[in-house]
């Protein structure tokens, strides 16, 4: 037990998941969170919905292996509570896979195939009403304004109406956190950060999902190049017997809110199975966009002095194309480091770097995994990291490889997926294998 009162500002999932490892530490941890949390816990599942500080609630969400693997880690029995309520994991044969329109033979197996499939709200109703129910965790309806200090350390949040002590702050309030700001006021640099203007464009619809339906997840992405658009698109099923699928584009290609619209890009623009769902199966609700203008990372293990008690997760620290799906489960695994460094015996008097040096680690594997695909789009002019050449030559040829060979295709698997850091491609045996096989297709191809 290390704090009297801990305080997380943001209630989404990196907010809710940092409460819970809090909640081993301090007496009493209070969520501070414009939404109010508690009015949607006494909620049943089925009337769960995006909450207004999620705008992007209504899309397409997945939560990878690594994530899920944390998520059962903090709140034992998880996954079964979940598949009871209602979330899926899909049969075996029902998934399917699309590389520039060709459909990937060997699927990835083992845990990196593992899945709990749901909407993004029914997702965040379950993991509120578990730290909800921790009897030392509590939340208040407002907002942050800006934070108190006792010298160089954090001491409280200065909140709409009252201010609020704290021994620890968390700021897991987003993309949008102004925790720079806050800092600068009191003479704290701002941690530096890095863009990548990405200007995704998305469209997500409901459908019915038939209970005799032979394919249930299906997932399409479509490489830039030579007479080529670059696209993605996916369905999954969700709770309630439905589907969510996505339609996608970048730059100037925006999906509407058209449904004749919708339907037509499902046909004529992706496999199948895409225009299966959007002109057979009944439409639940309208079609809603999203737009996401950049990836975007807050460089916090580069300040030299910043204030002890406080850290950041989630988006706060860094957010990412949300078309690989990193999102939740880099806020499980900053919720794993926040745990490490509690359970180390901190020195609270100094600030939680050993806490942002792991969080360094993640956010390096989401952001190279995620930043190399976004640099080969026609409109994303950087910034290119050291040897992008090099390395955009040896990725192009590893998945190609993938694409044939189940070894490589299981070590593509878990890095995607966060089980494994992208290190684990450079490893020099499999790298030969994965390169020899590449390139032969490649020549082959060729001739």
């Amino acid at each position: 037990m290390l704090f009297r009162q801990a305080i997380v500002l943001g209630g989404s999932v990196a907010g809710l998941v940092a409460a819970r490892v809090l909640s081993d530490h301090a007496e009493q941890v209070l969520i501070i969170e414009r939404d109010d949390l508690a009015a949607l816990a006494a909620e049943p599942l089925s009337a769960a919905a995006a909450r207004p500080g999620v705008p992007q609630g209504t899309q397409v969400h997945a939560l990878l292996p690594s994530g899920l693997n944390q998520l059962e880690r903090f709140f034992p029995g998880f996954i079964a509570e979940a598949l009871a309520a209602g979330a899926i994991d899909p049969p075996p044969g029902t998934n399917r896979f699309y590389m520039d329109g060709e459909l990937r033979e060997d699927a990835p197996s083992g845990p990196a195939a593992q899945a709990l499939i749901s909407s993004r709200p029914f997702l965040e109703a379950l993991i509120r009403r578990r730290v909800l129910g921790r009897a030392n965790i509590r939340t208040v309806k407002g907002r942050a304004e800006g934070l108190l200090f006792d010298g160089e350390a954090v001491a409280g949040v200065r909140c709409e109406g009252a201010d609020e002590p704290a021994d620890f702050v968390v700021d897991a309030t987003g993309r949008s956190s102004r925790l720079g700001d806050w800092l600068e006021a009191h003479d704290f640099p701002k941690p530096p950060m890095q863009r990548m203007g990405i200007k995704l464009n998305y469209a997500t619809a409901l459908f019915r999902r038939p209970a005799d339906a032979a394919v249930w997840t299906c997932i399409s992405i479509a490489n830039p190049g030579p007479g080529k658009v670059a696209r993605i698109a996916g369905f999954t099923p969700i709770e309630g017997d439905r589907w969510t699928m996505l339609v996608s584009g970048y730059n100037e290609d925006r999906p509407s809110r058209d449904p004749a619209e919708y339907r037509r890009r499902c046909v004529e623009d992706f496999p199948p199975e895409f225009g299966a769902v959007a002109t057979t199966a009944e439409q639940v609700g309208e079609v809603i966009t999203y737009h996401q203008a950049d990836s975007r990372r807050r460089d916090f293990h580069r300040l030299r002095r910043f204030p002890a008690r406080l850290v950041a997760a989630g988006d706060a620290v860094a957010s990412f194309n949300p078309v690989y799906g990193q999102g939740m489960t880099s806020a499980m695994l900053h919720a794993s480091a926040l745990s490490e460094y509690l359970r180390g015996n901190p020195d609270l008097s100094r600030p939680a770097t050993s806490y942002f040096r792991d969080v360094k680690v993640v956010v390096d594997a989401a952001w190279q995994i995620s930043t190399m695909a976004d640099l080969a789009l026609p409109h994303v002019d950087g910034p290119y990291p050291k040897g992008y050449r090099a390395i955009q030559w040896a990725s192009g040829l590893i998945f190609q490889a993938s694409m044939r060979d189940q070894q490589v295709n299981q070590r593509v698997g878990q890095v995607t997926t966060m089980l494994a850091h992208p290190s684990a491609l450079a490893e020099p045996r499999f790298l030969m294998r994965a390169l020899a096989i590449g390139a032969g297709l490649s020549g082959a191809a060729a001739g």
